[in-house]
This record gives C-alpha cells, structure tokens and sequence, in this order.
C-alpha cells in the first residue's frame, strides 16, 4: 500500500500534470498563439452570432404518439420533427406556432416516405383542434405553454416493384444501386441510388452527369413503388490547369505544382479532393476550397479554382511540464517558427527546453535541449521533401549523463496520405557518462536511419479504427570507438471500436533489436530502456530492463513491449480508460516474451479541440524494491 504521504504527493503532482497538459495542449498544438490564446480569454475574439429577439415570445409544449411504426422508426421520426427539437425556444405570438406546425407536418410526412410509408397520416392538434380547423388568425391562451399534439399512423409499409434505369446506364442495375424489386422502398434508397450513380459516372470522367428525369409512383392497391430514372451522362472531359487566387505569401506556381492536379488527365472528383488536402498538409493554408467549373473551357477542359486563405506565417508558444520521475521534474520550453520562410512553404522551427528544475540545485544537472527544424516540401517533386535540423543536447538520466550535438539531413517522400519514406545522414558527437558519476567515453557516431510508416487509422490523436506500423532500420558507425552496428525497430497499433459511439479497444506491439556488436560497444543512449509513460506504464522511465549490481540501468539490446487499452466514452467529452502493459529490455539481441514486467491501471480522457488530455495511473504487478507504487503520467492524445 502507498503511504499517506506518498498519496498525498500523487494527489498534487496530478493536478499539476493536468494543468501542464491542458497548457500544452493551448500553447503547443493551437495555431499560431498569438489569435488563438485570445480566444481562449475572451480577448480579440470573432464575432458574436447576432440575436434576434422574438416579437410577442410563445411557448409551447409537445405530445407525440404514432401507431404502426417500429421503436428504432418512431425514434427517426422524431428526430425530423421541429416543434419537438425546438420546443424550448419561443416563436412569435400564435400565428407563430401553426406555421411552424405546417412546416413540421410536411416534415413528418417527409420522414415517413424515407421510411417506405407513403399511405401515412400526420394529425396535428393544437390544444385540441386539428390544424387544418384553425382560422388563420386563431389566438390560443397563452398563460400556459400551448398544447400541441402530434400523431402519427404510418399506414402499410411500401416495397420496389418495376424499377427502370434509363439513358446513360452505363451498365447499372437496379439491384447494383440498391432498388431490388420487392426491397422496402423508403425514398433516401432512391436518392442514394442516383447519387451512387452519377458519383460512378463522374470517377469515369464525367463531369457534367446528372438524373434527367425521375418518376416515381406508388400503387396503394398492391403497396408498391414503381421507379423510372433517366441518367445523362455527358461528356467525357480532362482537367485544365488549376486557377489560384487568395494567396499572397506562397507562390502560385508552387501552388499548382503542390495541388498534384495534372492538366490533361481524365476528369476525377477524387483527384480535387485530394488536392486540397495535399494544400492543406502544407500548413500555411487555413482555408482551401477546389471547385470545378460547370461548362467545358474554349479547349474543352474543365476548368479548375482554387480559392487559399494564408495562415499567420510567424508563430510561437511556450510551455510547461511536470513529472515525478527525477529525470523529468519540472520543465519550461519554447519554440518560434516560420511557415513560409521563401515562399514555398518552408519550415523553419527554433526551440528549447529546461527540465529537472526542483531535481536539483545544480546548474549543471538540469537537462537542457535546443534545436533547429528546417523542412522544404516539394524538393524532387510535390511527394518530397528536404529535412535538415541541427540539436544540442545535456540529458541526465538514471542510467547515464550525455552532452551532444547532433546534425540530420534527409528526404522524406510521401506518395500517398497513408505511406511515408524517408532517409537520412546523421552525425552524433556525444560525450557520455556511464554510470553518472562514472567514466566518460567521446562518441562519433555516423548513422543513415531508413524509415517507413502506414497509417491506416480514421483519426490522428483520437483513433476509432484501423492500424498504423512504423519501422526503422539504421546502421550506425563510431568513429571513435570504431564500432559497428545496426538498430532495427518494428511497431503495430490496432483499434476497432465495435459499436459507434461505443467502447474502442486499442493494442500495441513493439519489438526492437541491435546487431553487430557487444552490449558495452554501444553507447548507452543507443540502447533499449523500458518504463515509462510510453513504455510501461506503473514503472519510471528507464525502471524495467537490465540493471548493474547497484541498481542502475544499463540498457539492453532488445525489446518487447506491448499494450492493450479499453477506452469507454462516459459523456461526449469525458472518458475512462483501463489498461494493461507489458514488456521488457534484455541484454541478448533477442527478446524473451516470457520475461515481462507488468503494469496495469486506469486513466481519463478530457476531449478538446486539440484531442483528448490524458491522464494516467499505473501500477507495476511484480515491483522492485527500487520501483514506485504507482506513477502517474499526462499528456496529449491517445497512449499510443
């Protein structure tokens, strides 16, 4: 059991960790702060949607009652009515409730065909009287709210009879657009019928397809729907070149050539799509919008806009952190940017950060990092792009005290919004104290880090389903020591969320492994270190996995680590999360999965703009006698 003190401590290091998260959340993954801090405080905000007042306020109250409908049928019903979703707002005098009343009853009548009854009938009363009774200048007692009844009596349930696709079939069946003969005929099937349709017919390059006709009866006798579709396919058509408007910063040839649209190729609704978010993955873009022409052009292309409002090119934030792991404590950092250093959306990032403040009283014992992030998309191409980034580094840590500069430069190369590729030189001078305290060894380390990534997930910091995997491959060489070795790493993510809206369960597996030279040949940043808030959670960081005679890490030369999570919606923005994690770092270059730590717990999830706060608590299953009793972790986005 935890100590009193040792709760209590949790108990503040929570709150702090949860205000740090939500300032981090603000100040780090908003636009630029200097508008969207503004927001947040009520300064400098857009605005207010403008009130209307309502002359001679009315209110009302609603019954509903419906006889042949299903109970998942009667609940879509409803759902169309107005005077039942807006009941609590008032309307203007009693004119004011029978035309909204009129208004609801063609809706009702409408929600009724979609559900394949076209022989329904909607009563609406009002305090007592049908609708169509009313004079026109009714008065009702208004010292009460005004009873409204609404009834419903569905009538029998229509099917498909004769169901003709005429014109430019281009080879669709009925049955291929969901209107089989003797299906229930609910008129959204129909609609979604002729919008599968022309979408097909546009993916074919037709620009201009529509529905030139439609004709629906319904026969009341044998309780049917008989469907007559006329389609106009048009003409095939290519692409001309996109015309920009609304930039000023970023350059339109740029522009065009990162919108991947080809002049000359076949008309494609998918390839507009895409081309805005192509435009919009480049982030100096708040605003894309990409709209085809509706006539052929004098060469008989389709013409193309696209309309770009700029984002605030400078950008810059500060923030704050806390852990109660010792090589964490308290933390400060900052960053300023450029979206658009030269015109064609360049990137460039300046930042730092000091943490184990309160760890100790030493200068020289506080971890301190600074870098220099250079990107420059569309270097061989819109799918390229150059990285270049420069860092120095003062790290300590349980395991070892490290002091490095570090420069990187690479390609990265993007063909899809799934797939990325890249490669890179990195040069690492370290000097690294192992254990702290201990010897210090001069490290030169050339290395050429290949990575791949898919990710196959519906969200990025909330994922309901799908999969993402990540590998890295990076032979590596010290110049210093002249030791040779290759790093190879392998992650899978899972999520499936059964029912919407429902509970998601998520898993994770890594493995990782370093070839091609002994444990103490690698230096000890190099290493694999299990525990932690990305690792196991319920162990600090660097806790699980081989340690010396006097209990400090030494790293290993591969790793197993997985998790599993159930994450359960309580309201639209708060969640609870139980977790299980495992895994280890050993010495072999092979990992053993029989050799695990475990942790387990639970956590919170607090949506916002940004993605969901998180909060976490973990505690390990099978402790050391150096080990915590539980940790505690925050952060933003999902665990993993």
């Amino acid at each position: 059991m935890a100590s009193l003190k040792a709760i209590l401590s949790g108990i503040r290091m929570s709150a702090a960790m949860l205000v740090a998260a939500i300032g981090f959340a603000c100040l780090l993954l908003s636009p630029p702060v200097q508008s969207q801090a503004q927001g947040f405080f009520g300064l400098g905000q857009d605005e207010p949607e403008q009130q209307f007042e309502v002359v001679d306020p009315t209110y009302y109250s609603v019954r509903f009652s419906q006889t042949g409908l299903t109970p998942d049928e009667a609940s879509t019903i409803e759902d169309f009515s107005s005077l039942i979703a807006d009941q609590e707002e008032p309307v203007s005098g009693s004119l004011g409730v029978m035309a909204k009343a009129r208004s609801d009853r063609d809706n009702l009548i409408g929600a009724l065909y979609s559900q394949a009854y076209y022989g329904g009938v909607v009563t609406i009363r009002i305090e007592g009287t049908p609708l169509d009774q009313l004079p026109p200048t009714a008065e009702f007692d208004r010292s009460d709210p005004v009873d409204v009844a609404i009834s419903v009596d569905a009538g029998p349930k229509f099917s498909f009879g004769s169901v003709r696709i005429t014109g430019d079939t281009a080879g669709f069946s009925p049955e291929a657009v969901g209107l089989a003969s003797g299906a229930p005929a609910g008129s959204e099937v129909v609609f979604q019928a002729e919008d599968a349709i022309i979408a097909q017919l546009r993916r074919q390059g037709h620009p201009f397809a529509k529905i030139a006709d439609r004709r629906i009866e319904a026969d009341h006798e044998s309780r049917t729907l008989d469907v007559l579709i006329e389609v106009a396919a048009g003409p095939t058509a290519s692409l001309a070149a996109p015309t920009i408007t609304g930039n000023a910063a970023v350059e339109t040839g740029f522009i065009a050539e990162q919108s991947r649209i080809v002049p000359g190729r076949l008309y494609s609704p998918e390839e507009l799509s895409e081309a805005r978010r192509h435009l919009l993955d480049l982030e100096v873009f708040e605003v894309v919008t990409v709209t085809p022409g509706n006539a052929l052009d004098a060469a008989g292309m389709v013409p193309v806009e696209i309309e770009v409002k700029e984002r605030k090119m400078r950008y810059f934030g500060v923030g704050a952190t806390y852990s109660n792991d010792s090589s964490d404590g308290f933390g400060i950092e900052g960053y300023w940017g450029h979206r658009n250093l030269f015109g064609r959306a360049e990137k460039l990032r300046i930042e730092g950060a000091i943490s184990r403040i309160g760890e100790t009283g030493d200068l020289g014992e506080l971890n301190y990092s600074s870098a220099i992030l250079f990107e420059k998309p569309g270097i061989f191409g819109p799918t390229t792009s150059f990285t270049a980034s420069a860092r120095a580094l003062s790290e300590n840590t349980d395991a070892f005290v490290k002091r490095s500069v570090r420069g990187r430069s690479g390609i990265k190369f993007k063909p899809d919004d799934r797939n990325e590729f890249s490669a890179a030189i990195d040069l690492d001078r370290s000097e690294i104290e192992e254990p702290p305290g201990g010897d210090v060894t001069s490290h030169l380390i050339l290395s050429t880090p290949l990575e791949y990534a898919y990710d196959g997930s519906d969200e990025k910091l909330d994922p309901k389903g799908g999969y993402r995997f990540a590998a890295l491959l990076e032979p590596a060489h010290d110049i210093e020591t002249s030791a040779s070795f290759v790093t190879g790493k392998a992650e899978v993510r899972g999520y499936y969320t059964p029912i919407e809206d429902g509970v998601t369960f998520a898993a994770r597996l890594a493995v990782g492994s370093i070839t091609g030279a002994d444990l103490e040949d690698i230096p000890a940043d190099r290493r694999f270190y299990a525990g932690g808030g990305g690792s196991i959670r319920g162990y600090a960081y660097q806790a699980a996995g081989p340690k010396d005679q006097d209990g400090t890490p030494t790293g290993g030369l591969s790793i197993f680590e997985t998790s599993v999570e159930a994450r359960i919606p309580v309201t639209d923005s708060l969640g609870i999360v139980a977790f299980i994690d495992a895994g280890n770092a050993y010495e072999s270059e092979a990992p053993d999965p029989g050799d695990l730590r475990v942790g387990v717990g639970g956590g919170i999830r607090y949506q916002t703009p940004f993605g969901p706060l998180r909060l976490d608590v973990g505690v390990p299953l099978d402790p050391e006698d150096d080990d915590d009793d539980f940790g505690i972790y925050a952060g933003i986005g999902q665990a993993f």
